[in-house]
């Protein structure tokens, strides 16, 4: 635990240093973020946030790579290496956009890229956790289940990169999340506790909290899409990466026993984690289809607009998604791993204030819906 720890400083510390460098980078070659009907900030945003937590991420691993317990894995250091060459590749595509703006045809294919050096790797699943048991599907549905699981985490981090420091944390939550989730079942199932998953996830969350401090109400700097599809990348690759080192077999399956939802935690957790920007992806796509719209066309009817338009001020609308968040996946990993009626009284009882607190219209003033 000391050396995740460890780590966990490094990429924060890299990554708060970094910023303020990339900060005066983006300002020098254009690279803001400028005012448009959508968007929330009033004033130009510099970008290239995306570019110093991927410096934390390196630093992090660079570390990692030399302690006496982390270091000694050959299969982290193979999966590291592809993870961070992946997200190299996903990072540069995403200061391009930052730059130039480019179509969502080219931001797509360079995504598709950036997910193809990682399977080729051998970063993907290879295996299911289903309620029946473990399945193994072929090599080839698993690269193509990989891929799309990829895809899907860059896009729904980015979608919700919408109000100052909403993607950092979430993803920061989520992090925490899987990595409380992977740490306690090696411990629990005396398995190796240095799995790519780990380090990953406590990098990633560093990385995100390093990045906090510049990103939060009021913003100096975006992450841009160099930062949330890197961000999106790495969360979803920590999950497929889990099947990659861990013995199907760990978990034992009793259908209708205890040990069933911990052993579908793998494939539970992700969505999960994911849950709030796989939702706003999702309604966003049914949105923007039905009103005859390209599924890329932006609007200002995402769920953290939403709760501007209730009233929330811009604070309280990111407080309020990370509160959710940390109830889905906090929640599923204790009700998943530590299930007792008064874990479930908690959990329930952090749901009703969610409701309540999200429901609520803090200054008696609910706005009309913007439509773009």
């Amino acid at each position: 635990m000391r050396e995740y720890l460890l780590v966990l400083f490094v990429a924060m510390a890299t990554t708060f240093l970094l910023t303020g460098v990339a900060r005066k980078v983006a300002l020098r070659y254009g690279a803001v973020a400028r005012v448009r009907a959508r968007d929330v900030h009033k004033v130009p945003i510099p970008y290239f946030g995306g570019v110093s937590i991927l410096g934390g991420l390196i630093a992090a691993f660079a570390v990692a790579s030399s302690l006496p317990f982390l270091g000694d894995s050959l299969q982290v250091a193979h999966d590291g290496r592809a993870i961070l060459i992946g997200g190299a590749v996903i990072c540069a595509v995403g200061v391009i956009d930052d730059l130039y703006e480019l179509d969502a045809i080219t931001k797509l294919a360079g995504e598709v890229l950036a997910v193809g050096v990682m399977v080729v790797q051998g970063i993907q699943l290879y295996w299911l956790p289903l309620p029946g048991g473990v399945v193994s599907p072929s090599a080839a549905l698993l690269a193509v289940l990989t891929a799309g699981i990829l895809l899907v985490s860059c896009n729904a981090v980015n979608f919700v990169d919408g109000l100052d420091g909403l993607a950092a944390g979430v993803t920061a939550i989520g992090a925490l999340a899987f990595f409380t989730y992977s740490y306690l079942l090696n411990v629990e199932q005396d398995l190796d506790r240095a799995t790519t998953s780990t380090l990953i996830t406590v990098a990633l969350a560093g990385a995100c909290l390093g990045f906090l401090p510049h990103n939060f109400f009021p913003a100096r700097v975006f992450m841009g899409d160099s930062g949330a599809l890197l961000i999106g990348l790495m969360l979803a690759a920590s999950t497929i990466s889990l099947t990659g080192q861990m013995d199907p077999n760990a978990v034992p399956y009793e259908v209708g026993g205890s040990s069933l939802l911990p052993a579908l935690l793998p494939l539970v957790l992700p969505i999960a984690v994911l849950a709030i920007p796989a939702l706003d992806l999702t309604l966003a796509y049914i949105r923007r289809t039905k009103a005859g719209q390209s599924p890329f066309a932006a609007d200002k009817l995402h769920l953290h607009h939403r709760l501007m338009q209730r009233g929330h001020s811009h604070r309280r609308a990111v407080l309020l998604m990370y509160l959710w968040t940390i109830l889905i996946a906090f929640g599923v990993v204790v009700l998943g791993l530590v299930l007792t009626w008064w874990t479930a009284l908690i959990v329930l009882a952090i749901a009703v204030a969610a409701v309540l607190l999200t429901t609520g219209s803090p200054r008696g003033l609910r706005k009309p819906l913007a439509k773009v």
